[in-house]
């Protein structure tokens, strides 16, 4: 294998993906390298699925590898640009909305459910709309089309596939440690290996996963940044019978709400119906929750879970909105041994530690089964506190029962895509030759954006290439 290549992409999850694919499919000339930290689709295997514990893998098979978090997540795509990112800022709306079509109908073509929620129940959608501004929340309507975890893998293992015969380079278990730059122009990679590769387009495809280390390559090499937002919350786990009704007629209810005390911005993101709370760990061994949903019907579960995130913007002096939120999830991993905090929104309320002893008077049965019971309060700022005690309160004023004393919290949810990288249209960063896309770089923040996001800088590489 050589060290010159047309294109390098740093990261092979759905940006990184969508690039690459776009790239060969307009040009089967064109030699392109895809370099991932973590492990092939294959090789992607969580002991944890058998062990039911943790046994630290490095890299995690859950956040890394191809195709990233996205692999494992609920694998839900989001099909409006007025949700997941920040695309229709830099490109416009009708633009944006012409690569997420040309996206999703990749993912239709790798054997994606043709099914989409959201569009065919307007007259439910009215009253729900209808309930919402009466508790002064917002529903954002967004048709979604749903993977499923086990689905989603399939998907992504016939692209990784289609990549390899289209002779894309991948190469795995590899750290990027240096974007090299000559005369101000980025001309190659170092790998931790002491490999050197070369390209005259190189682009930052990161995730969320990769988001603190392209910060600190920002700050190496001098690449313009801006103080992003971070969003911090918990995951709800509810019955259900609670959120039947949304569930029916949304799948996914993205709900946001402006606190009446601090006026701040709160959403519902990522709702799993008859799904089960998880873990993601991070490097470093960072501990964070999340959830999944099956397709199948073996793995479906009683309960629905959904995060609540409050999304805190910082200005100057403060730059370091990613150490702040790993900083809020160290603080519960600290508490609980590496694990996940879990708390009955009754004992949050009262402001007292949840015990295994009325952990098990719930109807209510956890799905994360290793989760620690504790005390949030102990974890989050007062002013994050009251944000989702006050927007579990309105949220109970559509669907019923979300606010019930056995309500679960599974703390900490936080998304690490805060780093915001300056890019124009083409997405070039301040250092010519590197573009930077997707969830790392604060331009997106979801699967669907993402890989329009690849797609779209895939083209203005192959229009610096002509020119």
């Amino acid at each position: 294998m050589g060290n010159q290549f047309d294109v390098i992409i740093i990261g092979a999850g759905p940006g990184g993906i969508f690039c690459a694919y776009e790239l060969v499919n307009k040009n089967k000339d064109l030699k392109v390298l895809l370099v991932e930290k973590g492990r092939s689709i294959e090789k992607r295997q969580c002991p944890k699925r058998t062990t039911k514990e943790c046994v630290g893998c490095q890299p995690c098979s859950i956040t890394t590898g191809f195709a990233g978090a996205g692999a494992f997540s609920d694998g839900k795509l989001s099909l409006s640009p007025d949700v997941g990112g920040n695309l229709p800022t830099i490109l416009g709306y009708e633009k944006t909305q012409e690569l997420i079509k040309e996206s999703d109908d990749i993912y239709l073509k790798f054997g994606a459910d043709a099914i989409v929620y959201g569009v065919d129940k307007q007259a439910e959608i009215r009253e729900i709309r209808k309930k919402a501004i009466n508790a002064n929340l917002k529903l954002v309507e967004c048709p979604i089309r749903h993977l499923g975890t086990e689905e989603g893998y399939k998907i992504y293992e016939k692209l990784q596939h289609h990549l390899e015969a289209e002779g894309v380079t991948l190469i795995f278990n590899t750290m990027v440690e240096e974007i090299l730059v000559e005369d101000g122009r980025a001309v190659g990679i170092k790998t931790q290996k002491g490999e050197c590769f070369y390209a005259g387009e190189i682009v930052a495809a990161v995730g969320r996963e990769g988001a603190d280390w392209f910060k600190h390559k920002c700050e190496e090499i001098g690449i313009e940044t801006t103080p992003g937002t971070v969003d911090i919350g918990v995951r709800v786990e509810v019955r259900d019978e609670v959120m039947q009704f949304l569930n029916e007629n949304l799948y996914e209810a993205k709900l946001i709400y402006y606190t009446p005390t601090f006026d701040d911005k709160v959403r519902t993101f990522c709702t799993n119906p008859s799904g089960e709370v998880a873990t993601e760990y991070y490097e470093g061994g960072l501990a964070v929750v999340n959830g999944h949903a099956y397709k199948s019907q073996d793995y479906k579960t009683d309960n629905t879970n959904f995060a609540i995130l409050v999304s805190k913007n910082f200005t100057k002096p403060f730059k370091t909105p990613i150490e702040y939120g790993k900083h809020i999830a160290r603080l519960s991993n600290m508490l609980c041994g590496g694990k996940i905090l879990v708390q009955t929104f009754g004992d949050f309320r009262k402001g007292r530690r949840t015990t295994e002893e009325r952990l098990c008077r719930n109807n209510l049965i956890p799905t994360l089964k290793d989760a620690v019971p504790g005390d949030l309060s102990l974890v989050f700022p007062h002013r994050i506190m009251v944000d989702i005690e006050e927007m579990l309160l309105a949220l109970d004023k559509i669907t019923p029962g979300i606010a019930a004393d056995e309500t679960l919290l599974y703390g900490v949810e936080v998304k690490f895509y805060s780093n915001k990288v300056v890019v124009n249209k083409e997405f070039e960063t301040s250092i010519k030759g590197l573009r930077a896309i997707g969830d790392g770089a604060g331009v997106t923040r979801g699967l669907q954006q993402a890989s329009a996001n690849g797609i779209s800088a895939a083209r203005s590489i192959l229009r610096a290439l002509e020119a």
